[in-house]
């Protein structure tokens, strides 16, 4: 049976349709910053795939019913049980989102000049290592450097640098190891048990903590199961359950997997660390039962966990993606290959050999999406990892200049997503028409989000 959906649609929310002025204004207003331009005036909006799917009427049921009670609500005990049957750590805290998850886990956890080891370092997590005054240094591994690739595993960390740094003169400064499932800033891939096995005994030998960033932990489960020699009849729920099992903890934004409007989670083995961060959060987010988050967040979350988990649900959506990347590279763009679950990566800079890196390839070809099709994604290049100096030039560019594509859970139909291929291939057709860009101003940390832009024709 061909795949499709398992579910359909009962409530609508119209889209807004502009004209080529209208984008041109809102862009120029928003000093071509995609994160600026407000949403009332995007078509199809693939910004980011946090907090953007689609609720189900089931999730909503519970949030009806939920408990507002301040301590030690019926809301969080469902929420509780969620997790405990998924992750069985012993020690579970609601968190508003991700970035306040890796603010109190790394305050309560790291010291000044610590070292944090990644496959990738997403953006607000590089932020929240680097505010506390320690260092976010990515491993990666040596098949991620070739984009074009079928290697299956891609997001996986560098085991031999793990260990060198582990084993070298870092190694005493090394306060923590963060495997990224999937990797969000490398591309999308998954990272394979085998991997996730070969860090637990390396983090154990050295006595170095070891913690997920289980946004998509679904997702890259059910990739494990399309991928991994061994797994391939286990379901993506004991997949999850092995890879929680096999880290010290984890912090995971529920804005993704989840499939919820709001939440995260921190949990932990460790009961000193646990106490620290109770401390931390009962202080700047919340009561330990509701961690900032609404009772009916709570209950949207707890189901939501459920329901992401389900085959028919994560076959629907990586043959969504799939999809949408075939008509990509038919439209001749090159995407990160093979094609991961929440987004498709376009190589921009290959796209625009005419645009160099400091003319910022992934910004313009982001920038052209919006201005022909109202569609709007953002850069994964070098405004994003480059290094500037204090004219805001580019020094270093970044490895790769991409366009991050990412897809919101139960959001847009296979007409939206060929629309976008069907933009995106116009564009293809002249890419010598697009222009460059430029930086009139941005700050130090987390660039991408508060930067200014012109164009350079």
């Amino acid at each position: 049976m061909k795949s499709f959906p398992p579910y359909r649609i009962q409530v609508v929310k119209e889209i807004p349709v502009t004209t080529r002025a209208e984008r041109e204004e809102a862009l120029s207003a928003a000093a071509y910053n995609m994160f600026d331009v407000p949403a009332g005036k995007v078509t199809i909006d693939l910004l980011t795939d946090s907090g953007t799917g689609a609720v189900s009427a089931a999730q909503e049921a519970a949030a009806a019913g939920a408990d507002r009670s301040y301590a030690g609500s019926d809301s969080y005990y469902r929420f509780r049980a969620a997790l405990d049957e998924l992750t069985a750590y012993p020690h579970i805290f609601p968190v508003h989102q991700g970035r306040a998850a890796e603010r109190v886990l790394f305050s309560s956890a790291l010291e000044p000049g610590r070292i944090s080891l990644s496959n990738t370092h997403f953006d607000t997590t590089r932020a929240n290592v680097e505010l506390l005054g320690c260092e976010a240094r990515d491993l990666p591994c040596a098949e991620a450097r070739d984009l074009d690739s079928q290697e299956p595993f891609k997001g996986n960390i560098h085991l031999g640098e793990l260990e060198r740094t582990l084993s070298g003169p870092d190694g005493p400064r090394v306060g923590q190891v963060l495997v990224t499932i999937t990797n969000n800033g490398g591309g999308g891939q998954p990272v394979s048990m085998a991997n996730l096995h070969a860090v637990r005994e390396l983090c154990h030998r050295f006595r170095v903590p070891f913690f997920l960033d289980a946004a998509r932990f679904a997702e890259n489960a059910w990739l494990v199961t399309q991928r991994e020699p061994g797994y391939r009849h286990q379901s993506p729920r004991e997949v999850a359950q092995q890879a929680f099992a096999l880290a010290d903890g984890c912090v995971a934004s529920l804005k993704k997997d989840a499939i919820s409007p709001m939440g995260a989670f921190i949990g932990l083995r460790d009961p000193e660390l646990a106490k620290r961060c109770e401390v931390n959060l009962i202080a700047t987010e919340g009561f330990r039962t509701y961690g900032g988050l609404a009772s009916h967040d709570l209950e949207r979350v707890a189901q939501g966990l459920r329901e992401v988990l389900e085959p028919d649900y994560l076959r629907s959506r990586a043959a969504e993606t799939a999809h949408l990347a075939r008509l990509v590279n038919e439209a001749g763009v090159d995407i990160v290959q093979p094609a991961g679950i929440h987004a498709l990566y376009l190589n921009a800079g290959r796209l625009l050999p005419h645009i160099p890196p400091r003319g910022f390839p992934g910004h313009a070809l982001a920038c052209q999406l919006y201005l022909a099709g109202g569609i709007r994604c953002v850069e994964l290049g070098s405004l994003y990892l480059g290094t500037f100096d204090a004219e805001h030039n580019l020094v270093e560019p970044a490895p790769f200049e991409l366009v991050r594509v990412a897809i919101p859970r139960r959001t847009y139909t296979q007409a939206h997503l060929e629309y976008v291929a069907d933009v995106l291939a116009g564009i293809a057709k002249n890419p010598e028409t697009v222009p460059a860009y430029r930086v009139v101003d941005a700050p130090p940390l987390l660039r991408h989000f508060n930067l200014k832009m012109a164009q350079v024709r």
